[in-house]
Parts: C-alpha cells; sequence; structure tokens
C-alpha cells in the first residue's frame, strides 16, 4: 500500500499537533517488531505480529530503515515540536539492537517530557545495568498472565511466570516509577484478582484494559471479556472512583486503593474520535480514538494502529528536522479534519 506524501511546508497548519500535545497525546516509537513471546491479540503497533510470522513465514513485518540516529532525530524534531509524551515499545523493544544505543542517548529531558519503556518484563535483569543510567523515567510492563499455563496460552512461550516477574522486582530497584497493564481476555479472567492482590501488595499502578479488536485477532474475538467483574470487585475495596474523560482516547474508571491507582478502560467511556473517524471503515471495532502518533522502524508515522493507509513516510526528511515537523503536523491536521 501506498504511502501517503508529505505536505508542501506552506500548507502546514500546526493547531491540531499542538492540540493533539496538549490533550496528552502520545509519541509511540516502536523499536522493533519482533518479539521473544507471542500473545495472541497483538496488533504490533500496526505491523504484522509474531503469531503471525509463527505461522505463516511469508507474513512478515516491515524491514528496519530506521538506525540510532535516525531515530534520535525524529526523536528530537517531535519533541521539540510539542510530542512531550514519549513511548518505547516493540515488538518487545529490549529484543532490539537499536534499543540501548537510543536510550542511552535520549536528550535530557525538560519538566514537561517523560520517557517511558513498555516491556513483556523478560529481558529487564539482563539489560538492567544499562538501562540504569537511562533518562526513562517510567517502565510499563504487560502483565497479562500469573502463572505459567496462562503465559502459555497468551504467549505461546515456555518462559516462567517467574522470569517476568523478576523482571517487574528488577525494574522497581531501577525506576522511580513502574506501572503493570493487563489485558482482559477469557485466558486470565481466572488470574485478575491474583495480578490486582501483586499490584496492590507491591503498590504497582495497574490498567485493566478490553480488547481491542483487530483484523490480526479477530480469529479469537470471542476471548474478549468485559470490565464488568473486575469493576464490581474493585468497588468492594474504595469508593474512591471516579471518571476521566479529558484529553485524547479511551475514557478512564480510575479507583484509588491505599493511594494506588487502579484505572479500568473500557467501551462504556467513549473515546476521542475526530474528522477521519468519522467516515472510517473500522470505527466500530475502536475503543481507542486518536491517542498517538506511532513512528514505526521502517520510518513511518501513522495516526491509528488500525489504518495502515494512514500511513506518513518520513525517510526522506529525517535529515531535515524542520521539515519532519511540518509534515507530520499536516498530516495530523488533514488526519484530524478528515481529508487524507
Amino acid at each position: 500500500m501506498q504511502n501517503k506524501p508529505a505536505l508542501a511546508a506552506d500548507q502546514v497548519d500546526w493547531t491540531a499537533l499542538h492540540n493533539f500535545a496538549a490533550l496528552r497525546g502520545q509519541l509511540r516509537v516502536s523499536f522493533s517488531p519482533r518479539c521473544n513471546i507471542a500473545c495472541w491479540f497483538c496488533h504490533n503497533e500496526g505491523d504484522v505480529p509474531p503469531p503471525l510470522t509463527r505461522q505463516d513465514r511469508s507474513q512478515q513485518p516491515r524491514v528496519r530503515q530506521l538506525d540510532a540516529d535516525a531515530y534520535l532525530a525524529l526523536i528530537n524534531s517531535l519533541t521539540n515540536a510539542g510530542l512531550k509524551r514519549v513511548y518505547f515499545t516493540g515488538g518487545e523493544p529490549l529484543t532490539s539492537p537499536m534499543a540501548r544505543p537510543v536510550l542511552e542517548r535520549l536528550p535530557e529531558p525538560s519538566p514537561d517530557t517523560s520517557y517511558t519503556l513498555i516491556t513483556n518484563g523478560t529481558r529487564i535483569r539482563t539489560h538492567r545495568s544499562w538501562l540504569a543510567g537511562t533518562h526513562l523515567d517510567k517502565v510499563k510492563v504487560s502483565l497479562h498472565y500469573f502463572s505459567d499455563a496462562s503465559l502459555w496460552a497468551i504467549a505461546g512461550t515456555r518462559i516462567g511466570i517467574d522470569t517476568v516477574l523478576d523482571g517487574i522486582d528488577v525494574a522497581r530497584d531501577i525506576f522511580e516509577r513502574v506501572e503493570l497493564n493487563t489485558l482482559l481476555q477469557k485466558e486470565n479472567a481466572h488470574e485478575v484478582r491474583q495480578i490486582l492482590d501483586y499490584a496492590l501488595e507491591r503498590r504497582l499502578p495497574v490498567q485493566f484494559i478490553e480488547l481491542v479488536g483487530t483484523d490480526f485477532n479477530e480469529g479469537r474475538a470471542a476471548s474478549a471479556v468485559p470490565a464488568d467483574e473486575i469493576i464490581a470487585h474493585l468497588r468492594t475495596l474504595t469508593s474512591d472512583e471516579h471518571i476521566e474523560v479529558a484529553g485524547v482516547g479511551q475514557g478512564r474508571r480510575v479507583f484509588r486503593v491505599d493511594g494506588v491507582e487502579i484505572d479500568v478502560i473500557h467501551r462504556d467511556l467513549g473515546r476521542h474520535h475526530v474528522g477521519q473517524c468519522g467516515t472510517c471503515p473500522v470505527r466500530l471495532q475502536c475503543v481507542e480514538g486518536f491517542w498517538a502518533l506511532r513512528v514505526d522502524h521502517a520510518g513511518g508515522v501513522q495516526p491509528c494502529l488500525l489504518r495502515d493507509d494512514l500511513r506518513l513516510d518520513v525517510n526522506d526528511l529525517i535529515a531535515d528536522p524542520t521539515r519532519l515537523a511540518q509534515a507530520v503536523a499536516g498530516h495530523t491536521a488533514a488526519f484530524t479534519e478528515g481529508i487524507l
């Protein structure tokens, strides 16, 4: 599928990008589509996910185009343009040879800039020595399982749950803030309360998320479960509950149990949609709205993981940070105005 061309500089409207940043929109930077596990629901930030490649070797993700210098140039350009919440993802980002040379060279963050690593936790101990010297201020660990059996059922790996939990402990030793996220599904429904108890005992914020349906996981859509049960349980633990719908993306139901924040994201709270979403053919399957600009390892930027046809190729612009930022701003404006 052909990527959309960059807009000319004289067509740029910065309003949409600046509004998106002001509403706490994320810049999500993927180091690699590769992963050492293969969660069945993985959307891989819009690239071909590991489970599909395992099943059919002809289905391969894009080839990496960015080196460490290109990643850093792109991050600098877009953070200077106003995007301050930077999340590093994969696949599993710590499987990528780009992780260390990029994360070790991140620019000193301004007071309103944050760098977050999203990981499955299995490689944190291996890389702890250099991770401790980075400007990362948060690690978010995906904990969708709480036993070897559920880890196998969900991620298709013989890596044990002890490795994941050890990674969380190591992250807690290194970083001031560690958070967990758990996708609600039939495969882990019997363990959700255990995950919650684990988080509360260690005073780790945790987010419970309803499944986002994509073409990649539609064959197991029946595994999706609603958030009603965990919400009901949380209400037995606390009366401190409120709903946040400000900003971009999903509405959140936020609980505070003994000072620990527990978020629940589900369809009932709505989401932030913009112009292009109005006629989107997959809008009914979307529970996210427009909350992130995704940068992939092949040099693409896209506002929606479900719409690969909205991807902007910026490889030819990386050497010119001003034009790169202008192109992304123009693309964001076109997306929000529904004219891509």
